[in-house]
């Protein structure tokens, strides 16, 4: 069986999740191949960049003017077409296909004439919207029928950002036929979470079969993993608490520490956020122990395992992985009970809030059952 696969990104949660399956396919004796958009150059002739760099920007650029994401990139997805043209393969699995890398009608037309099987695993909303890849934090509804119709797009400044208050409309009907042109009998919808799945099931793409598969973490990695990080950076026996993301912004909770930061005492406990740029570590409370992204999972499971508590405030999330690995090295969550969020936790002493819920008590209450 010749089995490939399509992302934005090589690395990342969603490029771990497909190198993950490739490995595991390549040692059952498959044929597997990897295509990736961005930010990591070919490796071989089964994982291949497809995307060039001035044609990763172009599409960027034109995004950014003219809100089209997904209808550029002709040139380099015409060698990836034909590429797959030489693999013939019998099943292709998609993952991202936002991202400024490929042009969704191309694919979608070829994927429609080819005899393959064809996965789609959602990351986010974007293949049912007009322009977002989430909107639920916003509130907004319009997904449900057709964007952009009683009011304009409210999320224009958000990925993928534009300037444009004329495409959303018709992104929402070009979308809709593009990504409904295969056969039902030929595609499967597959969602990180039950969250996700209900809200597939509300949209256009409601024609296919939709299965949940929860993201998994690589256990022979993320594991309680010793270290001297709480002697490397001055937090001793303090109470720790940890969080991760990649980029940080307000959704993610970025101000949410920065209260917490505030109204914690620094003589018991300390806040370690990794995955700032080192513009955001600059300009937050320097009561925050700011380390930047690390690509090196050993050294996140030795920061997860030195943690006291996980704290994920997340108002906007489809299937955390952060909290899985969080959990696997041993370590207690406390995430928002937003998207999918609730799926991700199993320990008896991880908790699940609502965002209004919220405040600093809950971490000075773990502190307490601690001691």
């Amino acid at each position: 069986m010749k089995y490939v696969q399509i992302n934005s990104f090589y690395n990342g949660s969603t490029g771990t999740l497909m190198r993950g399956l490739h490995n595991e396919l390549t040692e059952q004796g498959v044929d597997s191949y990897i295509f990736w958009g961005r930010r990591h150059e070919t490796i071989n002739d089964h994982e291949q960049c497809c995307a060039s760099k001035l044609s990763v920007y172009h599409h960027g650029i034109m995004t950014r003017l003219f809100d089209r994401m997904g209808f550029y990139s002709k040139g380099d997805t015409k060698r990836l077409l034909e590429k797959l043209d030489s693999i013939d393969p019998d099943v292709v699995h998609l993952h991202n296909i936002h991202g400024y890398y490929i042009n969704i009608e191309m694919l979608f037309e070829w994927l429609a004439t080819h005899r393959c099987q064809v996965k789609w695993t959602l990351h986010d909303c974007w293949a049912f919207t007009g322009h977002c890849a989430h909107f639920s934090y916003e509130g907004c509804e319009q997904w449900l029928t057709h964007c952009a119709v009683d009011e304009d797009c409210r999320l224009l400044n958000t990925y993928p950002k534009t300037i444009s208050k004329r495409s959303c409309y018709k992104n929402f009907d070009d979308k809709k036929r593009i990504f409904t042109s295969i056969d039902p009998s030929r595609m499967t919808i597959i969602t990180p979470s039950h969250w996700l799945a209900g809200l597939v099931h509300q949209g256009f793409l409601s024609c296919y079969k939709v299965e949940v598969q929860h993201n998994k973490v690589d256990m022979g990695t993320f594991k309680p993993t010793p270290s001297d990080f709480r002697e490397k950076h001055g937090i001793g026996n303090r109470f720790m608490v940890l969080g991760v993301a990649s980029p940080w912004n307000e959704k993610k909770g970025l101000g949410t520490f920065c209260k917490l930061a505030e109204e914690l005492d620094p003589s018991s406990f300390a806040i370690v956020l990794v995955g700032l740029s080192p513009k955001q570590a600059k300009s937050i409370s320097k009561e925050i122990i700011c380390l930047e992204r690390t690509e090196s999972r050993k050294a996140l499971a030795e920061i997860y395992t030195a943690a006291d508590l996980f704290f994920n405030p997340t108002v906007e999330d489809n299937f955390p992985t952060v909290n899985l690995e969080a959990e696997a090295c041993g370590t207690p969550v406390l995430t928002f009970d937003t998207g999918g969020c609730r799926e991700t936790v199993k320990r008896p002493d991880s908790v699940v809030v609502k965002c209004e819920d919220w405040n600093s008590a809950l971490i000075s209450e773990r502190l307490a059952v601690q001691s």
